[in-house]
């Protein structure tokens, strides 16, 4: 059936009960219903293309993937592309074993080192923003970092949380400086 007030024809569409009568309503006129009955009748006439009302609908379908993406990361599964030092199996994140390593060096010759994020990146290939996202990213300590929540994954650690922490203290002690 086609919505009632923009004529659009499309899975979203909703009968509910208004006025004595079932309407056919899309999701986004829906949710602009009056809440009085008597303005129902006035809202319903006010036609409009349902073609204006996408925009509408294409966000209302983006935040349904948020939604299914936070609770993805909630129960602690990636909800992106692998970092660096993983690779996705069966959609779990799994350890590759060569970039472990170099990810694990890379933590501890920034702790260990006075030698500067630019010459740190290009020797071991990365951009200057690449290599701080490696030493920024939470997916090393095991976990899913996803719209500001940090979760506990479901793959293995690669660097300790202490080591974590104390390149995230010298990030933001060279960042005050």
């Amino acid at each position: 059936m086609n919505c009632e007030k923009c004529g659009y024809e499309g899975e979203g569409n909703r009968q509910i009960g208004l006025l004595g009568r079932e309407l056919f309503l899309c999701e986004v006129c829906k949710n602009f219903i009056p809440e009085r009955e008597e303005e129902i009748s006035n809202y319903l006439q006010e036609r409009i293309d349902w073609k204006i009302l996408e925009t509408f609908r294409k966000s209302g379908k983006r935040k349904i993937t948020t939604v299914g993406m936070e609770k993805k990361a909630r129960g602690g599964s990636v909800v992106s592309r692998a970092a660096y030092g993983y690779k996705i199996e069966n959609g779990e994140l799994i350890i590759n074993e060569e970039e472990k390593l170099i990810v694990q060096k890379i933590f501890l010759e920034f702790l260990e080192s006075n030698i500067s994020l630019n010459r740190l990146s290009k020797k071991y290939g990365f951009s200057l923003n690449g290599l701080k996202k490696i030493l920024r990213n939470f997916t090393y300590l095991g976990k899913v970092k996803f719209a500001g929540q940090i979760s506990a994954g479901k793959h293995s650690a690669i660097i300790h949380p202490e080591l974590f922490n104390r390149v995230q203290k010298k990030l933001e002690e060279m960042r005050i400086k």
